[in-house]
């Protein structure tokens, strides 16, 4: 069973084949290139790699334009070399989770092309209106980049439907040829060896086109249809949801066990970055309970920054302005009048801050995601526009191109500009300092998996007597763990009733006994944590976990 349930305990890795390793010397990275950084990420300690869409495409969105769903983009290598990539991924135990972007097409893809002839058979694979609906300005996903959701095509002389960009005509998923198509994909990839699919805009794929004004049906069931293909293919491969949903609207995703297995859980991401901001722990803490209710087998994708900006829109417009006013207060750090496009080392400034956030996220109920870059503490460039700024060049080195490629012109600028710059941040010097984030970040991941009661213990929030610490219980299999953050810039000192028992804090050699009142008082510096282990946990086995 536990072997079935791998993601419960698992650290996932997502980054974009592009921007990661160039082999081939053409300034774009490639699966060759990929593959010979495996090591590096096994050393890292990364279960699974989430791949961004690599598939043959006009590349207008970063790749989530696909113009051919059962191929690999001439830029990126070939098929051959996806494969041999997928090999040494299995001879590392390394999974390989892939992004299902089906919510929509590129308007090159052939079946747009096909489907632009209204005698088509695959006509209605797309979503078209014969006149323009009044709804048609409704939705839109990039406000200021976008001003309608229906544009004219002039071959079909009818109106296409398209949730993000005209360039990428959304599919109608109500039709079961489409579906039939989408389980096909999943198939081809299955038979390659992925071990799942990191679903994108799912709300849209699950959602009726709003052809009228009346409210569109989400048909949850498609889901249910996605995950009994994909568990009769392989067992344990798994669907990992795209959904920005406040938590009354999250249950029908997990189907009670039959619809996504993860999900990413934006509304606890948006609360952590205002605790973050206000030093205020009581947001993500009401957070967290807000989303607690799973089945037994889901589980939440906990992320500090993933690939697009960081979204506020769950937040009040208050607090939304307080996260922009602590995290990104100039208006070339904002997007979408929503987010942020920055990453967290420049974002949240101090060392000391960064490392917090880090074992935060890791020490949350669920499986943590990290953003290539992010465990050297890469920054952002924001002379790129848009989400482009956060999706830089990885920085390997201070030599050339920051060893990431030896050609003179790269797919994206590399961040070449201030402290966050290659030279100053990159692979080789933090693997050489002990102190560096690098090693830092090996260490916590390597701590965390070696926590299981985190990925799959019922979990409490403890009181601690301070409104800027937040402090987790997590009990399984009689073992209990114990995390404690603090997010105020002062020393702070939690106050834990635990039911007795000493804590042996699973970093140093430190153990916490209770008081005569029973309270165990934890003593915590400036953004400082814990990780502790109640019970009589010997010294000896606190040095062996972080030796």
């Amino acid at each position: 069973m536990i072997h079935d349930l791998w993601y419960k305990n698992a650290v996932v890795y997502s980054l974009d084949v592009g921007t990661f390793l160039d082999a081939g010397g053409d300034g774009c990275g490639d699966f060759e290139g990929l593959s010979r950084r495996l090591d590096y990420l096994e050393a890292l300690g990364i279960d699974a790699v989430w791949l961004a869409p690599f598939q043959p495409s006009p590349r207008r969105d970063d790749g989530y334009d696909i113009s051919d769903y059962y191929g690999v983009d001439p830029r990126f290598g070939s098929g051959g070399d996806f494969v041999e990539f997928m090999r040494e991924a299995d001879s590392r135990g390394i999974r390989v989770l892939i992004d299902l972007v089906v919510n929509h097409t590129s308007d090159r893809h052939r079946w747009f092309r096909e489907a632009r002839d209204p005698r088509s058979s695959i006509h209605d694979w797309y979503v078209w209106s014969k006149k323009r609906p009044s709804n048609f300005r409704k939705g839109v996903v990039f406000p200021g980049e976008q001003t309608q959701t229906w544009t004219y095509d002039q071959v079909a002389r009818e109106y296409y439907f398209h949730r993000f960009y005209d360039f990428q005509p959304d599919l109608d998923m109500d039709n079961p040829r489409v579906r039939e198509e989408v389980r096909r994909i999943m198939g081809f990839w299955l038979q390659l060896g992925v071990a799942g699919f990191r679903v994108d805009a799912v709300p849209f794929i699950l959602e009726e086109a709003p052809r009228s004004s009346t409210k569109p049906v989400i048909h949850f069931e498609y889901l249910t249809e996605f995950r009994e293909f994909l568990q009769w293919r392989v067992g344990d491969a798994v669907l990992l949801g795209e959904a920005n949903v406040p938590p009354d609207q999250t249950p029908p995703y997990f189907a009670g066990g039959d619809g996504l297995h993860l999900m990413f859980n934006f509304w606890v991401n948006q609360h952590l970055f205002l605790s973050l901001a206000t030093e205020d722990a009581r947001p993500l803490a009401a957070a967290l309970q807000a989303t607690r209710m799973l089945p037994p087998t889901a589980q939440w994708a906990h992320f500090l920054r993933n690939h697009d900006e960081l979204d506020l829109g769950r937040l009040s417009a208050v607090d939304r302005q307080r996260v922009f006013e602590a995290f990104g207060p100039e208006p070339s750090m904002q997007l979408y009048g929503r987010g942020i496009r920055r990453r967290p080392a420049p974002m949240l400034g101090d060392a000391l801050r960064l490392r917090l956030a880090h074992s935060l996220v890791l020490s949350l109920p669920g499986t943590p995601v990290l953003h290539y870059g992010d465990e050297i503490g890469m920054g952002e460039n924001l002379r790129l526009a848009d989400r482009a700024a956060i999706r830089t060049p990885m920085q390997w080195s201070a030599e050339h191109n920051a060893g990431f490629s030896q050609a003179d012109s790269l797919i994206r600028p590399l961040v070449s500009r201030g402290p966050f710059a290659y030279e100053n941040v990159n692979v080789e010097e933090q693997q050489r300092n002990p102190d560096s984030l690098l090693r830092w970040m090996t260490d916590m991941i390597r701590l965390r998996k070696q926590c299981p009661e985190v990925g799959w213990g019922d979990w409490r929030i403890v009181p601690t007597g301070s409104r800027n610490v937040l402090a987790l219980a997590y009990t399984w299999r009689g073992n209990t763990i114990v995390t404690v953050h603090n997010l105020a810039h002062a020393p702070r000192e939690a106050k834990l009733r635990l039911g007795g028992g000493r804590l042996v804090n699973l970093r140093d050699a430190e153990e916490i006994r209770p008081g005569q009142d029973g309270v165990h008082r934890v003593a915590l510096e400036a953004h400082g944590y814990r990780w502790l282990r109640l019970g009589d946990t010997s010294q000896a086995l606190a040095r062996e976990i972080i030796d």
